[in-house]
């Protein structure tokens, strides 16, 4: 994709990386309402997560017309393939949903990316071309950045690596930082971790970065108030301005 800036969060599922996500969506949407700039929330996640946690009921997404053009090319006749071939942009256009303080696009599922090279060259050209037309693009990740380099970007500005104080989310978080350390996910201009829900003595999370070398941009405290909204299923989008974990997100963002 082609934007002015591109945000990715990654982190492993349990740890609050959608809710941070979607809290974070709310903060740069209270920005760009001031900036005039066009921001573009991409659930790049195949579980849709962020879907339900913005209050969206999307159901368009990229793995769809994936699927529409993969069944044309297997079953279609020659006119139907060519036709649709000259409306691929129509139809990822079609599957963005457009909002009066961000849009979204979900990716949905793609299973079998490794295969059908032409098919995703088209896909890519159109979410080039759709992306263009934003300011930022914050993408909401699996826990590692291998389906965003093959699905979404080929560079990210900043990214965000959610954990919570648990060993597994941890771990990913060293895993993520060991393969870009490799060069085997996108180029990243500043990485740094967030450390979610934390309620104790942070002193052996800041040893933890430390010993990794990665910057941390802070620290997102436990708060009754989120997990109140996500057991009601109310948008974390629609937290009060004077939620603590809303503003340590806003915090944590002017650090990366």
């Amino acid at each position: 994709m082609t934007a002015k800036k591109v945000i990715a969060v990654c982190g492993k599922g349990g740890v609050g990386k959608t809710a941070y996500t979607s809290m974070l969506t709310r903060v740069l949407s209270d920005r760009v309402a001031k900036t005039g700039e066009k921001l573009l929330v991409v659930d790049a996640d195949p579980a849709l997560g962020l879907n339900y946690a913005l209050g969206r009921s999307t159901e368009k997404t990229i793995g769809s017309v994936r699927d529409l053009i993969l069944k044309t090319a297997e079953q279609g006749s020659r006119k139907e393939q060519a036709a649709l071939a000259d409306k691929v942009d129509y139809l990822v256009a079609g599957a963005l949903d457009e909002g009066e303080k961000y849009s979204f696009l979900a990716m949905g599922r793609m299973d079998a990316i490794g295969c059908f090279c032409s098919i995703n060259e088209l896909l890519k050209g159109a979410l080039d071309e759709l992306s263009s037309s934003f300011d930022i693009i914050l993408i909401d990740g699996e826990a590692g950045l291998e389906q965003i380099n093959r699905q979404v970007v080929e560079h990210i500005d900043t990214l965000i690596l959610v954990t919570d104080s648990s060993l597994r989310g941890m771990k990913t978080v060293q895993h993520i930082s060991g393969l870009l350390k490799e060069g085997l996910i996108p180029d990243c201009k500043s990485v740094g971790v967030v450390f979610n829900r934390t309620q104790a003595d942070v002193a052996p999370l800041m040893k933890f970065a430390k010993d990794l070398n990665i910057k941390v941009l802070g620290f997102v405290p436990y708060d009754k108030e989120v997990e109140a909204f996500d057991l009601e299923g109310k948008s974390l989008f629609d937290l009060p301005a004077d939620n603590p974990a809303l503003k340590a997100v806003a915090e944590s963002f002017d650090k990366a």
